[in-house]
């Protein structure tokens, strides 16, 4: 993962009058020009493993999987009826069948079917030789060992053919695709007892900051709970990857320095959280100059403004800001894709909305704007999205009671009630 050292951006004032007033600066990249950078530079694992059915579960698949056999495999029915040849149904009127078996799923009826007859068939079950349509229960009188059938049936009827579902030697799933449960009921179909998978891709995370302290500790004056642990912790259990947690480091150079080996020792990608802005006891954009490279480490989005990209030793690092609710928007628009194409994942896809809003919006031309939104029906069943409220980066809860973000484009300004706003809901982004 080669990246150079991008000297517009680092050597650029840090307080001119746009960014003084948090606005908007001409040095820095479009969330569209960042997102470019990070996934031009996010190469995917090359290591695979063989696992069972059961433990590939959200694991990356390395190879395509190929059907071994047509499923299903054998013509049945796709009901509770009778089998019949197609020859005996009647073109008018009614035709009564002599009922001579039945064919349950697992033990079906052994013997070939002469004009006239019909087989008591469940569903799944194998089509009696000689048979080729299903006449649902429901739609014949049965009179002990006979059934009465009328007109109006087709040849063909309530039956599953070979290869409906799968075809035999098709490609069943494309490498890339990240597992879900259904893919290996697919899997399982085929009796297919492993599949080849991408190692889960390695991250490790701290915080900075002498203000945080640990959940379950007492707070001292001035101190605050870290909670971008805890976030960054869910969002990377959910990617389904591997992490350590390194926990809160001081501002010291010194420590951060430590923390930045120790984390590039053992990980793919290196995230921090806070540390990243300008004030004397930031050091974490320093030390990434100091061991690795920087790419960039300003954007024009909102929260997430401070965000450094860079390497460190092999290690992809992402430097997020400190501010809970913009260590979450900066992670799912730009870490999470490139986690994601790291991983091996491929065809990944945001779902977005247009709805209208039923709040006014309140924003400046500038940034990429993600304010938090909350998704819903109104009482005239149509699909609307309403503010949660204050939009603080700090208003972590903000994160809670929303489903959604607002996305309002850079050049955008303030966006009155009633009118169309593209939405991302959260639910897409997992």
């Amino acid at each position: 993962m080669p990246i150079a050292k991008h000297l517009d951006q680092t050597s650029t004032p840090a307080m001119t009058k746009a960014s003084a007033c948090d606005e908007h600066d001409p040095h820095w990249l479009s969330l569209e020009q960042a997102s470019v950078r990070i996934l031009d530079q996010a190469d995917a694992v090359k290591d695979t493993q063989r696992l069972g059915l059961r433990e590939a579960l959200n694991h990356v698949l390395a190879e395509n999987v190929r059907s071994p056999i047509n499923v299903p495999s054998y013509a049945n029915s796709a009901m509770d009826g009778y089998a019949v040849r197609s020859n005996d149904l009647p073109d008018d009127g009614a035709h009564t069948l002599q009922l001579v078996g039945t064919s349950w799923a697992g033990t079906p009826f052994d013997g070939e079917l002469d004009s006239g007859q019909c087989v008591r068939i469940m569903t799944g079950a194998k089509m009696p030789s000689g048979t080729d349509t299903v006449i649902m229960q429901e739609q014949v009188q049965r009179n002990d060992t006979q059934i009465t059938i009328g007109n109006g049936h087709m040849c063909g009827e309530n039956v599953r053919y070979p290869g409906d579902d799968i075809k035999k030697d098709s490609v069943v799933l494309t490498a890339g695709k990240r597992l879900t449960p259904a893919d290996l009921g697919v899997v399982a179909s085929l009796g297919i007892p492993e599949l080849t998978t991408f190692r889960p891709l390695k991250v490790a995370f701290f915080s900075t900051g002498d203000e945080l302290k640990p959940v379950g500790e007492p707070l001292a004056e001035g101190q605050i709970y870290d909670s971008n642990r805890y976030t960054l912790h869910g969002m990377l259990t959910r990617l389904g990857v591997s992490f350590v947690d390194l926990g809160i480091i001081p501002d010291q150079p010194e420590a951060v320095e430590q923390a930045f080996l120790t984390a590039a020792d053992q990980a793919d990608v290196v995230i921090t959280t806070g540390g990243v802005s300008v004030g004397d006891a930031d050091y974490v954009k320093a030390t990434l100059e100091k061991l690795g490279l920087v790419d960039f480490w300003k954007i024009s989005m909102k929260p997430g403004k401070p965000l450094a990209f860079g390497r460190i030793k092999q290690a992809a690092f992402f430097g997020l800001p400190g501010n809970p609710v913009s260590v979450m928007a900066t992670f799912y628009q730009l870490v999470q894709p490139a986690l994601r194409k790291m991983t091996g994942e491929t065809n990944v896809e945001v779902i977005t909305l247009s709805v209208p809003t039923t709040s006014t919006l309140k924003k400046r031309p500038g940034r990429t704007d993600f304010q938090r939104g909350i998704l819903h029906y109104n009482d005239n069943g149509e699909l609307v999205v309403s503010t949660t409220g204050m939009q603080g980066s700090h208003v972590l809860s903000s994160m809670s009671e929303g489903n959604c973000f607002i996305v309002l484009p850079a050049e955008s300004g303030s966006v009155e009630a009633g009118s169309p706003v593209t939405v991302q809901p959260f639910s897409s982004l997992v």
